[in-house]
């Protein structure tokens, strides 16, 4: 059987292991596992959420509401655009979907950092086109504007903070960079971590807002799977001009998002104590993997996110300590895939980082 030629160079994106995974390869109970590979909010959703999700499961055999308007007048009222302005998606993933194939075909060129998430040059390889890379690992945008200058691609993609490095761009240095891109030329700013930058640095906060209001080029990509803590629920959202949300409409499928998400993702919006809350607990746990690092002699690049890349020395192997810890229920994300000598850590719960600290201190 014959399959679409574009799919022969795209290798499965591997998500983070699920504790079920450890249990059955390894015999290790539930209890004694610990994930941080996934970016998720270790201290679970708002306490409102579960109730709300609860109320509602009685309704379930009628399809959701397809306007999403609900959560649509949330996400209008927190970022003062208009509903027409907003595209809700089964995780951002999806919006990114629906952009790239929106956008771009077998002729065309899509710009994106070195080292950045995995499923923009995916996505690309569905529709046959072209992935260009800069060579530095963290975002440069004198080297991003050097590339576009000559290859003129049709998309260009800015992570910011940057999965899976953690690194995020001064917002000053992004808008100069948007004035100097043709309006032809779709620009994807990828925010999926900038409730925890907003907090940590407000030089580095990107309003949704200023951009779609100075630019109709670009769109800001959002997602309630990380401080919002609802990754289970799979709900992500795009905020741009009203005539690139009208063709993301041409394929978006009708009921792409569950009542129980779409409730879940009204009421964590509004419940803005509890985001608070765990961003400020990320932060103060996130010295203590500083220190970490500089008690191993390693690298640590600066996080603007709920993770941390701890680069190793030449003398370990992030896939080997990966297994090694993995085999110990602890699970991280080796970043040798992307050719780094590194592992990627969610700042979990306090007890979670110190199992972690105990655990790799001894591998290492």
């Amino acid at each position: 059987m014959n399959f679409n030629k574009n799919l022969e160079n795209i290798k499965t994106y591997e998500a983070g292991k699920p504790i079920e995974l450890v249990v059955r390869e390894f015999g290790i109970e539930p209890k004694d596992i610990v994930k941080l590979a996934s970016n998720e909010n270790p201290y679970g959703c708002s306490a409102k959420v579960q109730k709300a999700v609860c109320d509602i499961v009685a309704n379930m055999a009628l399809y959701p509401d397809d306007s999403m308007m609900k959560l649509k007048n949330m996400l209008s009222k927190h970022y003062e655009v208009g509903d027409k302005n907003l595209i809700i998606g089964s995780g951002s993933d999806q919006v990114i979907e629906f952009l790239v194939h929106a956008k771009t075909d077998e002729n065309s060129t899509i710009l994106i950092n070195s080292v950045t998430f995995a499923m923009y040059e995916i996505y690309a390889k569905h529709v046959g086109a072209e992935i260009l890379r800069t060579s530095s690992q963290q975002h440069n945008l004198d080297e991003f504007y050097t590339l576009y200058k000559e290859h003129n691609p049709e998309m260009i993609f800015l992570c910011t903070p940057n999965n899976p490095t953690g690194d995020a761009i001064d917002a000053g240095e992004l808008f100069s960079f948007l004035e100097k891109i043709d309006n032809d030329t779709l620009v994807v700013v990828d925010g999926a971590y900038m409730e925890y930058a907003r907090y940590k640095d407000s030089s580095k906060a990107v309003s949704p807002k200023e951009l779609i209001e100075k630019f109709e080029n670009v769109i800001y990509l959002g997602t309630f799977s990380k401080a919002y803590g609802l990754g289970g629920m799979r709900v992500g959202y795009g905020i741009s001009n009203e005539k690139i949300i009208k063709e993301l409409y041409k394929l978006r499928p009708p009921f792409n998002i569950t009542t129980l998400s779409l409730e879940a993702a009204s009421v964590a919006l509004e419940d803005t104590e509890f985001v608070d809350k765990c961003i400020v607990r990320n932060f103060d746990e996130m010295k203590h993997y500083e220190e970490f690092a500089n008690a191993q002699k390693i690298d640590i690049i600066e996080s603007y996110t709920n993770f941390v890349t701890l680069c190793l020395n030449n003398s370990q192997n992030s896939t080997q300590l990966s297994d090694a810890l993995l085999q110990r229920g602890m699970i991280v994300r080796d970043l040798s895939g992307y050719g780094l000598n590194a592992i990627r850590v969610t700042v979990g719960t306090k007890e979670q980082n110190t199992r972690f600290f105990e655990l790799a201190s001894e591998l290492m």
